[in-house]
C-alpha cells in the first residue's frame, strides 16, 4: 500500500466504481490520443516519482505472465486459491486470513461519525478514499525525527476512531518504526479500533529491529497487515496486493471486494516470484546499494536528507520544491510531488545507477550544493 496501492489495491475499487459511474453518465470521456501522448512522454522521461522498482519483474515472473495468455479466457479463481495457500503458508496463517486485491477497503471500518487517524505526512490516498466512506481525518504530525509519533497517534484514538493507518516504512519520509515500538503502540490502541499496518516497503528494510507484525495477529485481532507485489517484486503496473488479518476482519474486507479482482497474469507472476527464494534479497541489495551511493553523494554535497529505509529518499532543499520539480521535468526527469506539510523536501525514488547519476547532475544544476547545507 504506502505506495503509490484497504490496501491501495483494496481502496482503488472505490475510485474505480466512481469513475465507471461517471463514464456511464457521460461526465468523463476517455481520451485515447492524450493517453498515447502520455505513454510516449513517459518513455522519454526518467521516472523517479512513484517509488517503483526500475528493474521490473523477474524473468520467471515475465515468463509466467506470457504463459497466462493461454488461460486468459477463464476466470482466475483457481490461481487465487493457489496464491492464498502459498501466502498463508509463507506467513503461518490460515488461508481464510488472506484477502487478495486490487480492490476492497476501509469502508468496512469507517462511515458517518467514524474517524481515521493518520500521520502527517503519510500515503495520501488513504484519506482520499476514506473520504468516500465519509470518515473524518485526524492528522498527527510526525515527531522531530520525521517518524510516526506512535504515542500521539494512540492518544488520538477515541470511541469514534474506526481506523488507524501506519505506513512502515513511511511514505514519503522513508522512516521506519521498530517492531518493539509498534508492539507497544498496539497495546495502547483501543481493541475496537482497527490498526491498518502498511508494509509495502518493508522488504527494503535492513534493520533487524524492524520486521513484519503478521505474527502478532493472534494477540491483536484488531490488526490488519497489508503487503504488495508492486515494490520489491516490480509488479506495480499489474496491480496486486493482499491483506493478512484475523478471520473476522478478513471476512469484513471480502464483503467489500469484487469477485475475481486479480487477473490471471499477475497471479501467475506473483506465484513465480514467491517461488524464487533469493529474489527479495537480491533486489533489496541491488536497490539499497544504489540508494547508499546516492546518499553518499548528497552528503558530499552537504545536503540534508532523512535517513532512508525504503526505495526513496527525502531531500531537504530549504525552499519551495514546486519550481524544482518543474525544473526536473524540463530536464525529462520526474521526481516526487510536493507534500504540503513538508514543502521544502523533495522525494526521489531510487532508480538505476545511471538514472541516479542523471538525477544528481540535474540537482546540482538546479540547486547548487553551496546553498544546500542550510536546507
Amino acid at each position: 500500500m504506502g505506495g503509490e496501492g484497504t490496501t491501495r489495491r483494496e481502496l482503488a475499487v472505490l475510485a474505480g466504481a466512481a469513475t465507471l459511474a461517471a463514464l456511464a453518465d457521460g461526465v468523463v470521456r476517455p481520451r485515447p490520443a492524450a493517453a498515447r501522448l502520455w505513454r510516449g512522454m513517459a518513455r522519454e522521461m526518467i521516472q523517479l516519482n512513484a517509488n517503483e522498482n526500475p528493474y521490473g519483474p523477474s524473468a520467471a515472473a515475465r515468463a509466467a505472465m506470457t504463459a497466462a495468455q493461454e488461460v486468459a479466457s477463464r476466470y482466475p479463481g483457481d490461481l487465487e486459491e493457489e496464491l492464498r495457500a502459498v501466502l498463508a503458508a509463507r506467513h503461518g496463517v490460515g488461508e481464510d486470513q488472506i484477502v487478495l486485491g486490487c480492490g476492497s477497503g476501509e469502508m468496512a471500518f469507517l462511515g458517518d461519525g467514524r474517524s481515521v487517524v493518520v500521520a502527517e505526512p503519510t500515503f495520501e490516498a488513504v484519506l482520499m478514499y476514506a473520504g468516500v466512506a465519509r470518515g473524518e481525518p485526524v492528522r498527527v504530525p510526525l515527531d522531530g525525527e520525521h517518524r510516526h509519533d506512535l504515542a500521539a497517534m494512540a492518544r488520538a484514538c477515541d470511541a469514534r476512531t474506526g481506523l488507524v493507518y501506519v505506513c512502515n516504512p513511511n511514505n514519503p519520509t522513508g522512516t521506519v518504526a521498530t517492531t518493539a515500538a509498534l508492539a507497544a503502540f498496539l497495546a495502547k490502541v483501543p481493541p475496537a479500533t482497527v490498526v491498518l499496518l502498511d508494509e509495502a516497503y518493508l522488504d527494503f528494510v535492513e534493520d533487524e529491529a524492524c520486521g513484519t507484525l503478521i505474527a502478532r495477529l493472534a494477540a491483536h485481532p484488531n490488526l490488519i497487515v497489508v503487503r504488495t507485489f508492486s515494490k520489491v517484486y516490480g509488479l506495480a503496473g499489474m496491480r496486486l496486493g493482499y491483506a493478512v488479518a484475523a478471520p473476522d476482519k478478513s471476512a469484513a474486507l471480502r464483503r467489500h471486494a469484487t469477485t475475481n479482482n486479480a487477473n490471471a497474469a499477475v497471479l501467475a507472476a506473483a506465484l513465480a516470484s514467491l517461488a524464487e527464494p533469493d529474489l527479495v534479497a537480491s533486489v533489496r541489495t541491488r536497490m539499497n546499494d544504489t540508494r547508499r551511493a546516492l546518499c553518499a553523494e548528497l552528503a558530499r554535497d552537504g545536503r540534508r536528507f532523512i535517513e532512508p529505509h525504503a526505495n526513496f529518499v527525502m531531500i531537504g532543499l530549504g525552499s519551495d520544491v514546486a519550481p524544482v520539480i518543474a525544473a526536473f521535468r524540463e530536464r525529462k526527469i520526474l521526481v516526487g510531488r510536493k507534500f504540503p506539510s513538508m514543502p521544502t523536501w523533495l522525494r526521489v525514488s531510487v532508480g538505476t545507477p545511471e538514472e541516479m547519476a542523471a538525477f544528481l547532475r540535474a540537482l546540482r544544476e538546479i540547486v547548487p550544493a553551496a546553498g544546500a547545507a542550510a536546507a
